[in-house]
């Protein structure tokens, strides 16, 4: 079983963590990994900078400008994990966009992944129907999850789509808004977690954009598995480097 599928098993609100790998420095991806799974972090997504990053807020995009021109590629990325499960043995995925994964090449990207111990990938911009057609067979022969985003404007029947297509958990998404543009969630987001909730999903659901404190990760749980943390992480690593996480992760918690 794939250690996102074990992780989800757990009778707990699972807190992932998202970061800019290459970022604050190129030799940081490591440091940080191991410092989160101490922490008791359950999760992690490892952001893979992107020239071109249109979901992404303002902080998530200067942090994956600077990973880029601190020098982090897929290759030097795979070069820096390539010992990471003698260490770590939280789920990690990479989160970043389709383009880079074609220029690698999708069969050999899914390799690499499955050989460093990868266990999912996170692509918004690849959509399920092009998956499906041309790409699961290969993220499934590799053991690889494919997690899909839905929004507030996901219609239910696209949801069931998803939730059927899944084998992880649903990313769901606060809001229509970039990474990092909200805060706190008011009546609409309430309501949308409510509709989710309704539904009914084989998958469990685990929140992503808007989550920055204790308020607000036990407001996403309150119906979803799980909540993801990244502009207000990667704003801590800014200010603070990896000798900040233990104080940011305990806050959460």
């Amino acid at each position: 079983m794939n250690r996102i599928q074990e992780k989800l098993k757990e009778n707990k609100k699972l807190l992932s963590i998202y970061f800019t790998a290459g970022y604050p420095a190129v030799n940081d991806t490591v440091a940080i990994l191991k410092s989160l799974e101490k922490n008791g972090v359950d999760m992690v997504e490892i952001g893979l900078p992107f020239s071109d990053p249109l979901a992404d807020g303002p902080v998530i995009q200067a942090s994956s400008t600077q990973a880029l021109k601190n020098g982090m590629t897929s290759s030097l990325l795979f070069e820096q994990l390539k010992d990471i499960r003698k260490e770590v043995k939280i789920p990690l995925i990479l989160m970043g966009y389709f383009n880079p994964v074609l220029q690698y090449g999708v069969e050999q990207f899914c390799a690499k992944c499955a050989a460093i111990g990868i266990d999912g990938l996170i692509l918004p911009d690849l959509p399920l129907a092009e998956y499906e057609l041309h790409y699961k067979s290969i993220f499934e022969k590799h053991g690889l999850i494919n997690v899909f985003l839905i929004t507030p404007q996901t219609s239910d029947q696209r949801i069931k789509e998803i939730d059927a297509a899944s084998k992880g958990f649903i990313y769901m998404v606060s809001s229509a808004s970039t990474t990092g543009g909200t805060s706190g969630f008011g009546t609409s987001q309430t309501d949308y977690f409510n509709r989710i909730d309704k539904l009914n999903l084989k998958n469990p659901q685990i929140v992503g954009f808007g989550i920055n404190n204790k308020e607000t990760f036990t407001a996403a749980t309150q119906k979803a598995s799980g909540a993801i943390i990244g502009s207000a992480f990667i704003k801590m690593l800014n200010s603070k480097g990896v000798k900040g996480i233990s104080n940011f992760i305990t806050a959460i918690r």
